[in-house]
């Protein structure tokens, strides 16, 4: 506690700088994904059955990950240096809850618990393992990015082609699809920007000479909130068009 205090008196000594554009991205992302996670938790109770638990939870990713950016941004400040542990706390939080939404909008489709368990080992594995290779292995960081990619191609073998796909696809849902299909692509294009990071890591980082580890801060800070609240949109579009089918049909 008093090694953060400390930390929080020098982020205020070391004021945010007009050129410090990563800085800029920590307040930006902690304010947008604050915002966003009222935006869900006020139009939570306006979902019916099962999308009040969906939107629920697209509200508590934004609200982990904007609290986590409130320590990072101060971290930032005070040291200049990437906020590594505190980025794999948030991941190793919202990563898994991302991974639950795909569940929850299967299962009036006949998904299983194992679906749910299965996709949250992947996510687990892969920051885990992750994590290991970016401090305490990390003079091995390129074998230990290759372990974790190994759960990142898991989640993305469930959505794309495995049991998540097939489930969709038999939902004879049209607006179901639509919304699953744009959550398929941000784990395929916008969580990609996580193991490109990795491979920008210092020491054997694959990518350490052509994008700076600082680079990369700025790069995750906009993915971060592009990811979680844009899948947190989805979600909640996906509720208020169902709401609004069920009205037409009533």
């Amino acid at each position: 506690m008093n090694h953060y205090l400390n930390l929080v008196l020098l982020a205020d000594v070391n004021a945010l700088k007009t050129d410090d554009y990563v800085g800029f991205t920590f307040f930006i992302g902690f304010m947008a994904m604050f915002a966003a996670s009222v935006f869900f938790f006020m139009e939570m109770p306006k979902m019916e059955g099962k999308w009040k638990t969906s939107v629920l939870i697209s509200g508590i990713i934004t609200m982990i990950a904007a609290a986590h950016y409130w320590y990072m941004r101060d971290y930032w400040l005070a040291n200049q240096t990437s906020p590594t542990a505190f980025r794999y706390i948030d991941w190793i939080l919202t990563v898994p809850l991302m991974c639950v939404e795909f569940y929850l909008i299967l299962k009036a489709f006949g998904a299983k618990i194992g679906l749910l368990w299965k996709m949250i080992f992947y996510s687990i594995w892969m920051l885990v393992t992750g994590y290991l290779g970016e401090t305490v292995f990390r003079d091995n960081s390129a074998l230990w990015g290759a372990i974790s990619t190994l759960g990142y191609v898991g989640i993305l073998y469930e959505i794309w082609l495995g049991s998540a796909r097939k489930l969709a696809a038999s939902s004879n849902d049209p607006i179901l699809m639509q919304a699953f299909n744009t959550l398929c692509w941000f784990v395929l294009v916008g969580w990609a920007i996580y193991p490109i990071g990795y491979m920008a890591i210092e020491t054997d980082g694959w990518l350490s000479s052509v994008i700076a580890v600082k680079n990369m801060d700025l790069i995750y800070n906009i993915g971060d909130a592009v990811n979680k609240i844009g899948f947190g949109l989805v979600i909640y579009s996906l509720a208020v068009a169902s709401k609004d089918k069920t009205y037409a049909t009533a």
